[in-house]
C-alpha cells in the first residue's frame, strides 16, 4: 500500500506540471491514463490484459468500440471511456452508458485522466448506474479514496467484494457531500431541524433567521473543538523537540490557509447569469422568490433561498463554462457564453416547476 501510495502521489505531481502541455485526448491517454492503470498493475502492453478499442456491438450498431477494456480469461470486467485532460465529464455523454449492458463487464470508468468515475449496476442489473458509487480526483488525493482505489489494483481486485461494498460506498459520498453542502452552506431543512432539537418555542421564518447564524458558528466551533482535542491529545505524548517542529508546521499552516469564505468573489459574470435567469422566469413565479447562493466552486440559484430547490448552477471558473439543472440527471451543457442561458428557458421553467 506504501509504495501504490507513493507512485499515485508522483504521478499527481508530474501531472501537475504538465497539465497544460496535454492538449488532446490521445496525449490525455498515453501521458497521464496508461501510466494510472500500470501503477494499479496491469500490462496495458498487452492486450490480453488491457484491450484498447474493444468492441462492444450495441443493438443494430456493430463495430461500437470503447477505449480500453480490462480483461480476465478473455472477458472484459472493467470498460474504460476516456477524455481529453481539459474535458468535462458529462454522464448523459458517455458511451459506456450504451457499451455496458452489452457486456459482461460489471464495472465501468469515465476519466479524462484527473478525475475517474467508477460505476456499476446497483440500481438496475445490467444497467450501469447514472452516479458512481466512487470518484477519485488525481490531483486532490484523500487517504480513504487511496485505500479504495487500492482495491482495483490487479493483485487485489476482487470483484464480489467490490460489488459488495459498492452501495456502501456509494451512500457514503453522498452523505459526505450532503454533509459539506450544510457545512457551507446549511439548508433550511437542516437548520429548522436543529433548531427544532434545541428549541421549544415555535419555528417562525424569524426564529429561523435567528438560528441561522448560531447553528454556522457552533458547527465550526464544533468541529474545531474536536480537532483540538485530538491534538491535545497527541502532543501530550510528543517530545519537546517534535512538538516544537509541529507547531512551526501548524503557526505556517495557519497564516498561509485562509477561511474558505474569503475565497467567494461573486463575479459580474454570475450576477448576470442570475439576472437572466430571473427574466426567464418572471411570468412562473415571483420575482422576489428566486435568489443566489455563490461557493467556491459553483454559483447557486435558487427557490425561495431554499439550498434543496436550487434551479440551476452556473461554473464559471473553469476554462469551460457550463449550466447544471437540478433535474433528474443533474443535466449539465457546455455554455460559451452566459447569454447562451437563454436557449434553455423551457428547461429552467420546468426545473423551477418542480418546486413551485
Amino acid at each position: 500500500m506504501e509504495r501504490f501510495t507513493e507512485q499515485i502521489k508522483i504521478l499527481s505531481k508530474r501531472v501537475s506540471n504538465m497539465r497544460e502541455a496535454i492538449l488532446t485526448e490521445e496525449a490525455t491517454k498515453t501521458s497521464i491514463i496508461m501510466p494510472f492503470f500500470q501503477i494499479l498493475g496491469y500490462d496495458i502492453f498487452n492486450p490480453e490484459e488491457f484491450t484498447p478499442e474493444f468492441t462492444a456491438d450495441v443493438g443494430i450498431k456493430k463495430g461500437e468500440k470503447v477505449d480500453y477494456a480490462i480483461m480476465n480469461e478473455g472477458k472484459p470486467v472493467i470498460l474504460i471511456e476516456a477524455k481529453g485532460v481539459n474535458d468535462i465529464l458529462l454522464k448523459h455523454d458517455s458511451q459506456l452508458f450504451r457499451y455496458f449492458g452489452t457486456t459482461p463487464a460489471k464495472f465501468a470508468i469515465l476519466t479524462n485522466g484527473i478525475i475517474y468515475r467508477f460505476f456499476t449496476d446497483l440500481e438496475q442489473v445490467n444497467k450501469m448506474d447514472s452516479d458512481p458509487f466512487f470518484e477519485f480526483n488525481l490531483l486532490d488525493i484523500k487517504d480513504t479514496q487511496l485505500q479504495e482505489l487500492f482495491k482495483f489494483k490487479k493483485d487485489s481486485f476482487d470483484l464480489e467484494s467490490i460489488f459488495s461494498t459498492a452501495s456502501d460506498l456509494k451512500y457514503l459520498n453522498r452523505t459526505k457531500e450532503y454533509l459539506n453542502e450544510v457545512w457551507n452552506a446549511p439548508t433550511e431543512d437542516f437548520i429548522s431541524f436543529l433548531t427544532s432539537q434545541i428549541y421549544e418555542g415555535k419555528k417562525t421564518k424569524q426564529t429561523l433567521e435567528k438560528f441561522e447564524p448560531i447553528i454556522k458558528k457552533s458547527l465550526k466551533q464544533f468541529v474545531n473543538e474536536m480537532v483540538n482535542e485530538k491534538i491535545n491529545a497527541a502532543l501530550k505524548s510528543t517530545s519537546s523537540d517534535e512538538l516544537q517542529q509541529l507547531e512551526k508546521e501548524v503557526v505556517e499552516k495557519i497564516e498561509v490557509t485562509p477561511d474558505p469564505e474569503d475565497l467567494i468573489v461573486t463575479s459580474e459574470e454570475e450576477i448576470e447569469g442570475y439576472s437572466i435567469v430571473k427574466i426567464l422566469l418572471q411570468d412562473t413565479v415571483e420575482f422576489n422568490r428566486v435568489h443566489y447562493r455563490d461557493n467556491l466552486r459553483y454559483f447557486n440559484i435558487l427557490l425561495d433561498d431554499n439550498i434543496r430547490k436550487w434551479i440551476v448552477r452556473l461554473w464559471l471558473n473553469g476554462n469551460q463554462k457550463y449550466i447544471q439543472f437540478n433535474d433528474e440527471e443533474k443535466s449539465k451543457v457546455g455554455i460559451e457564453n452566459i447569454m447562451d442561458i437563454l436557449q434553455y428557458k423551457d428547461k429552467i421553467t420546468d426545473v423551477t416547476n418542480r418546486f413551485a
